[in-house]
C-alpha cells in the first residue's frame, strides 16, 4: 500500500501544469535542449555529445515516461548528435525534424540507421510549412528550401533555425549557424513584401548560436533578435574557449541577461501561454 501511494504522489506531483517547461542541459561541451509543453508531451533538440544527456534527463522526466513527441536535430556534428543516438534507442520517438544535410560522420549514418530500425518518421525542413504542437506552434525559419543529400564546406551553416512561439513567449533556437547565414536572414528579415516583414526574427530568449562563439551571434542578428534573455550552453573550461569575451559583452550591452550551462548547470525555465 505504502509503494502504491508513493507511485500515486508522484504521478500527481508530475502532472502538467499549464506551463511550457524548457531545460538547457548541462551536458558539457555541446548542445541540448528539453521541454514539456503544456500537455506533457517532451521535445528534445540536439543531445549533446555523449550519454550524459541521458542522466539529465532521467533527473527531469517522470521514471515512467519513455516517449519523445518530437526531436529536432539541428545539424549532424558530434556535440549535437551522439546523445540522440542513446534517446532513440532509449525512448520511443514520435518523429525526427532535420535537414538532411549530407554529411560524412559515422554517427550520423547511425542516427539514420535507428531511426529506420525503430519506424521514426523524418521530417525534413525545407522552406514550405511549420509544424503546430497543441498551442505551441515552431516557426521554421532555416533551411528555407532542401538540404537533402547537399555538402556544406561549413555544416554549422546547415542548422535548423526555428523559433518555438507559446502566446507572447518567442524562443529562438538558431544551432551553431555562423555569421555568413545569420547575415542572409537579417537581409531577409529586412526585406517586405505586400507592405509586410517576408521573415520574422523577434524573440523574447534567445539560445546562443555556437555555444556563444565569436563566428556566432553577430551584432545585427542579435539585435533584430532583441532577446531579454541568452542561453549559452558549452562546458566547463572547454578547448575553443567558449563562450568568446566579446560575445558576452554584446549580449551585455545589447541588454540580455545571460544564464550559461557551464557556470549554472540546466537552465530551467517556465513559460506562461497567455496572451
Amino acid at each position: 500500500m505504502s509503494a502504491l501511494m508513493v507511485m500515486l504522489g508522484w504521478m500527481i506531483w508530475s502532472l502538467p501544469d499549464g506551463l511550457l517547461h524548457i531545460w538547457f542541459l548541462d551536458v558539457g561541451q555541446g548542445d541540448s535542449i528539453l521541454m514539456e509543453t503544456p500537455l506533457g508531451e517532451w521535445i528534445m533538440v540536439d543531445g549533446g555529445p555523449d550519454d550524459t544527456v541521458l542522466a539529465r534527463m532521467g533527473g527531469i522526466m517522470p521514471y515512467y515516461e519513455r516517449r519523445i513527441k518530437v526531436m529536432f536535430l539541428s545539424h549532424p556534428h558530434a556535440d549535437h548528435i551522439n546523445g540522440l543516438l542513446g534517446v532513440i534507442g532509449r525512448y520511443e520517438v514520435g518523429s525526427i525534424v532535420m535537414s538532411g544535410v549530407k554529411y560524412q560522420y559515422a554517427g550520423y549514418d547511425k542516427f539514420y540507421r535507428l531511426a529506420a530500425e525503430r519506424g521514426v518518421p523524418i521530417i525534413f525542413v525545407d522552406g514550405s510549412f511549420d509544424l503546430r504542437l497543441g498551442k505551441i506552434g515552431f516557426d521554421l525559419i532555416y533551411p528555407e528550401r532542401s538540404l537533402q543529400g547537399i555538402s556544406f564546406d561549413n555544416v554549422n551553416n546547415s542548422s535548423v533555425v526555428f523559433r518555438l512561439i507559446y502566446g507572447v513567449n518567442r524562443v529562438f533556437f538558431s544551432g551553431d549557424l555562423e555569421e555568413v547565414k545569420e547575415a542572409e536572414l537579417v537581409r531577409q528579415a529586412g526585406a517586405t513584401v505586400h507592405g509586410r516583414a517576408s521573415l520574422h526574427l523577434r524573440a523574447d530568449i534567445l539560445k546562443a548560436g555556437h555555444h556563444g562563439s565569436k563566428t556566432s551571434n553577430s551584432e545585427d542578428f542579435v539585435r533584430l533578435i532583441s532577446p531579454a534573455v541568452v542561453v549559452i550552453s558549452c562546458g566547463i573550461d572547454n578547448k575553443f574557449r567558449h563562450p568568446f569575451a566579446g560575445t558576452l559583452e554584446r549580449f551585455q550591452r545589447l541588454g540580455a541577461a545571460v544564464h550559461r550551462t557551464d557556470l549554472e548547470g540546466d537552465v530551467a525555465l517556465s513559460l506562461d501561454g497567455k496572451k
